[in-house]
């Protein structure tokens, strides 16, 4: 798996503006400063087919491809399946959400 570091580096490639993301404060962010605050904690990734999923992001590169961890699919809210581990591909990442706590792991 890639270090943060390297997570960090490749996710100052990804464009959009995450401030309301991560709390929507006056002080500017980067994609960048998402993804390392992202690391370790639950996420919810939305596809561009409108599947989610809610997991515990392991690591992110440069081209938006993610891992995750305690992966769980939901479509239109409903559970579909549990995947434990997941690869998704960045090229069909409509958004990734964070959440404010860190997941015992």
């Amino acid at each position: 798996m890639a270090s943060a570091a390297a997570a960090a580096a490749a996710a100052s490639g990804a464009a959009g503006v995450v401030a309301a993301a991560t709390g929507g404060g006056a002080k500017k962010s980067s994609p960048s400063d998402f993804f390392k605050q992202a690391l370790g904690r639950p996420v919810t990734v939305k596809l561009n087919s409108g599947v989610e999923y809610r997991g515990i992001l392991a690591v992110v590169d440069g081209y938006m491809n993610l891992a995750m961890e305690q992966t769980e699919e939901y479509m239109n809210g409903v559970f579909k399946a549990n995947y434990g581990d997941a690869f998704i591909r960045g090229n069909n990442v409509l958004y990734v959400s964070a959440s404010k706590r860190k997941m015992a792991v």
